[in-house]
Formats: C-alpha cells, structure tokens, sequence
C-alpha cells in the first residue's frame, strides 16, 4: 500500500512539472490545431515587433539584443512553459527597473542579475511558492504599474521633444531627470513631437480600425515612410533614428557567461529580487487573465515560474535580458485562436527570422515614433481606472497605492518592491487581526455553536474560579499581543483555573506557542491551572514539538469544551481538598 502511495505521488509531481506543450501533443494535435496556431503566432509576432523595438530603445540595450530576448525567451517560456496560451518576452513594465541597472551597473551587471532573477524564479517554481506571489495586495500591484507607467512616460521625454543634452548623461533619478530636462528643455525639436504624436494617433485609431493589424506596427510603416521621403527628397534634417543611435546588426551573438564576482553578486542582489518579483507577478497575472478568457484547464503557476527561470537564465547567456508573461501579446494569441504553446513557439520563429533578414532596415524608424508607441503602452499599464476606484475606497488601501506609488516614481522600483512587500506583511498581519477575536466567559459559557452540543444544554454554567477564553483565528505572532491585553484586562474574581479553548484556532506559530507557555509558567507561578480544550490535530501537533504538555500535563489537554469543564471540576476539587488537608 506504502509503495501504491509512492507511486501514486511521484505520478503526480511528474505530472505538475510536465509543460503544457507535451500535454497538448499526448492530447492529440490535429492539423487543423496546428495552423489556427501558426496563424497566431506569426500575427503575435508582428505586433510584439513594435513593441520588442521599443523596449530595447527605452532600457539602453539595442534593439538586437531585445529581439533576442524575445527570441530565446519567449521560445522556453513557451516550450517547457506551464500554461498553454501565455506569450514571453521583454515587457513594458520592465523598462525602469533595466534602465536603472544598465546605469548604475553597465551591461555586464544586468546580465547578471537577470541570472540571479532567473535562479530564484526557478527556485520558487521548484519549491512550489507559484501561489503565494497571489497574495500581493491588489493596491501594491496597481502602485507598482501606475507608477511604471509615469516612469516610461518621464524617461521618453527627450525622445518626445527631442532635446540634446550636449553629451552628458542623463541621471537615474526622477529629480535629476526632471532638473535636466528643464535645463535642456530650449533644445527641444518640434519635428519629433509631431511624429511623436502621429504616431500616439496612428496607433490609437489604427487599433480601433482594423482590429487584427498591430496599430504600433502601422505607426512605425507609416511615419518611417515618411521621414524617409522627406529625408531623401527635401533636405529634411533632424531627426534622430535607430540607426543614429545604434548598430543593427543581424549577426547572432556568440553564447558566453558575463564575468561574475562575489562583490557583485551582492550589489545585485536587490534589483535581482525586484526582477524576479516583477517577473512572476506579471506573469501569473498574465496567466490568470488568459486562463479566464480561454475557460478549460488552468495554468500551472509552479511550472510557469520555473520555465520562466530557465529563460532568464539562459537568454543573458547569449546578450538577452529579462523575459516574463507579456499581457498584451498573449491576449492577442487568445484573440486569433492559439490555444497550446506551438503558438508561442511560431512566435519566436518569426522574430527570429526577421532578427536575421529584416533588422537593417529598422535603422530607418525614428526615436520619436517609437517613443509614441511606448506613450501608448504607458497609457494602457497604467491602470488609472483602477487608481481612481482604490482612492475612493479604504483608507489604508488608498495609502498603500500612494505609498508605493511614489515611490515607484520618485525613488527607485527596488526600494518600491521590497517597501511594498514590507507593506503586504503589515497588511496581512492587521487583517487577520481584525478578523480574529478574544471571547472570556466567567458565570457561564454559550454553547449553541459548539460541535456536538446537545440541544437542551445550550448555556454551560462555570463552576466558580473558572475561566474560559476563546480564540477565534489564527494564534500566531500577531495574536499574541492579543492575549496578551486580553488576559490583563481580567482581574474581576480569584481565578484558580483557566481554560483556553482552541477549537477556532487552525493554526499555531512558534510565538502562539511561546505565548501560552509564558501564560502557563505565570499562572502556575500565580497557583492557577490551565487547562487546553477543542485542540485540532494541526494545533496539537504544534504543541507537541514544544514543552507545553509536559508543562501543563496531558489530561489538561481535553477534546471539547464540556471535557475540560469536567477537568477543570477535578482540579478545583484537587485544590480544595489540599487547601482543607
């Protein structure tokens, strides 16, 4: 039977790190599943290029190694992937974070903390963590997007208007950023806010028009087309391109490890952890939202995360950065029918074939015109909706939004991910508070909501220097301070024992268990016992990793309420007896 078991349970871990794409093939793939994917996957591919450009040019890596980014990482997000129609590669939302990298640390050092990302992606997927990133309060995530997208929005000012600093290097810093901007801001070129805004309008109405052609691709055939003619034919001057500021090679790089020091793993180590936070909210975001718009099989959050790893790891190998769910590209695939991970993987063929053939005419596109496009991916990221829904609701949810908010915009993502998550914990913490109580019965003890209780005994009468407290919610560390007053504000008659009864109690940390020991040794020391009721096996198997029951002794630790109110009998009966000997 043990072996059965065994069996039974390697089964089905194989199964949950299987990728969905193997499960899709032992499901039958049929020719006509085949082609309603490739004609996704090439129409993700067209609308992912716009947007793959912009990336490289809004972060100050090259286009070349975006694209490859979303080559090789889209291609294993996909292959060995845990959800069947979610689309990878590099996403708006990382622009800040890798743009702040690349500053403080140079190429080398985002390579590096991409493989650190990928290595604690990977070790939450492996350790099953996929599900906690689910519990991120909703006003931290809509901070964190809110304030990216006012980021992408500042950081593309001088693509917008233009502007030329003289040669010096923008800061990091949204206050630096913002001095200089006013400083350099009589540089500005009203050729490239024009494009700049044909290409905002071209994508909006474009999109609206015709449905299945990427409106940022028409914004960058159109207005490239354009300044091209007048470059050629008027004189026209100006007009920064890709090709000004970059070398669009279509050579692939050769694979090789970026040179790696302790001293810098640790300097990395927190945009690293911000990386991978980012990544996996993202993606199980993305995941979540496609799995409602395809109905049928979820995703797998643990394979996902995995995959997702295995990506970040290996992209950077060959000059990629971070990959993760791109929300957009996968709603497109669900939109045009691909339903399994081919798809996906059609997807990263096409950008691969264009990365080889097509790249030098890219030259071409102005600055402007992709900043255009990233103002509309800051616009449909930003979550102002959803902003301005959280400010009318809850205080303390509207102080989280703010809070991170500010700090996404005026600080820096990594200090904004590691206070929100501090944020998460004080908010975990208070709402379990708030949902948890502390109920004392002196006289007597209801039991209509007691298991078991007969329906002619709803009211218990206390014997007389009896007390029963009742905990409903966890007993962890941020109950304990709970108790604590609890037990303080008592005091009304001698109390010889105390029963505390845990039958609303699912679980018990190391502090709730610490907690009833100190209650026990000072009422002991006081002469009053205690006196343990309704405890759950998971409770109980707490306990018995502790000192608490040889401290207070087994037949003080009693199944029910009526139980320990018979114990509690014995025990003033023992007392009293000793008191007349």
């Amino acid at each position: 039977m043990q072996a059965k078991r065994t069996r039974m349970k390697k089964n089905l871990l194989s199964r949950e790190f299987t990728p969905q794409l193997f499960l899709s093939m032992r499901e039958g793939y049929t020719r006509k599943k085949f082609l309603a994917d490739l004609m996704s996957g090439v129409i993700v591919a067209i609308v992912a290029l716009p947007l793959t450009l912009a990336f490289g040019i809004a972060t100050g890596i090259t286009p070349g190694q975006a694209l490859i980014t979303a080559v090789i990482g889209g291609f294993i997000i996909s292959f060995l992937g845990g959800s069947r129609v979610l689309i990878g590669g590099p996403t708006g939302s990382f622009i800040v974070i890798v743009y702040g990298i690349v500053l403080a640390h140079g190429m080398t050092g985002l390579l590096i903390a991409t493989i650190m990302a990928g290595v604690i992606l990977l070790l939450l997927g492996i350790f099953r963590l996929g599900k906690i990133i689910k519990f991120i309060p909703y006003p931290i995530i809509v901070g964190f997007s809110s304030g990216i997208a006012v980021s992408i929005l500042y950081t593309q000012i001088p693509n917008i208007f233009g502007l030329s600093f003289g040669g010096e290097t923008l800061p990091g810093d949204f206050w630096g950023r913002m001095s200089k901007y006013i400083r350099y801001f009589g540089t500005v070129q009203w050729s490239d806010f024009a494009v700049c805004a044909a290409s905002v309008a071209i994508t909006v109405l474009a999109t609206r028009v015709m449905r299945r052609v990427p409106g940022a691709l028409m914004a960058i055939l159109l207005v490239t087309a354009v300044v091209y003619f007048l470059k050629a034919h008027t004189g026209f001057a100006g007009m920064e391109t890709i090709g000004d500021r970059f070398d669009m090679s279509s050579v692939l790089p050769a694979m090789g490890l970026p040179s790696i020091d302790m001293a810098g793993i640790g300097a990395l180590l927190p945009a690293a952890i911000t990386i991978a936070m980012l990544g996996s909210i993202e993606a199980l975001l993305c995941a979540t939202v496609s799995d409602g718009a395809v109905g049928g099989r979820k995703h797998n959050s643990n394979t996902l995360l995995a995959s997702i790893g295995i990506a970040n790891i290996i992209a950077p190998l060959f000059g990629g950065v971070t990959s993760t769910g791109a929300i957009a590209r996968t709603m497109t695939n669900v939109n045009n029918g691909g339903r399994s991970p081919v798809a996906g993987i059609v997807c990263a063929a096409v950008l691969m074939l264009i990365l080889l053939f097509l790249m030098p005419l890219a030259r071409y596109i102005p600055l402007a015109c992709l900043a255009g496009i990233l103002v509309v991916v800051a616009y449909n990221m930003s979550e102002w909706r959803s902003f301005r829904e959280l400010m009318r609701g809850q205080r303390s949810d509207a102080a989280v939004l703010l809070v991170t908010f500010s700090l996404t915009v005026l600080f820096d993502l990594t200090v904004a991910v590691q206070v929100g998550l501090l944020l998460a914990v004080v908010l975990f913490v208070r709402r379990i508070n708030q949902i948890s109580s502390i109920s004392v019965a002196i006289d007597k003890l209801d039991l209509s909501d007691e298991d078991g209780a007969d329906c002619g005994e709803q009211i218990l009468a206390l014997p007389s220097g009896v007390e029963v407290y009742e905990i409903d919610g966890p007993f962890f560390f941020g109950m304990a301070n709970k108790f604590d007053e609890s037990m303080r504000g008592i005091g009304r008659r001698r109390t010889l024992v105390r029963i505390i009864n845990l039958r609303k109690v699912p679980f018990i940390d190391s502090t709730g268990s610490q907690n009833l020991m100190s209650l026990c040794r000072t009422s002991q020391s006081e002469g009053i016992s205690i006196v343990l009721s309704g405890v759950k096996p998971a409770v109980r198997a707490a306990l018995e990793r502790s000192p608490l029951p040889a401290l207070i002794g087994e037949r003080n630790i009693c199944h029910d309420i009526k139980t320990a109110v018979r114990r509690a009998e014995e025990v003033l009966d023992s007392k009293n007896a000793t008191e007349r000997a």
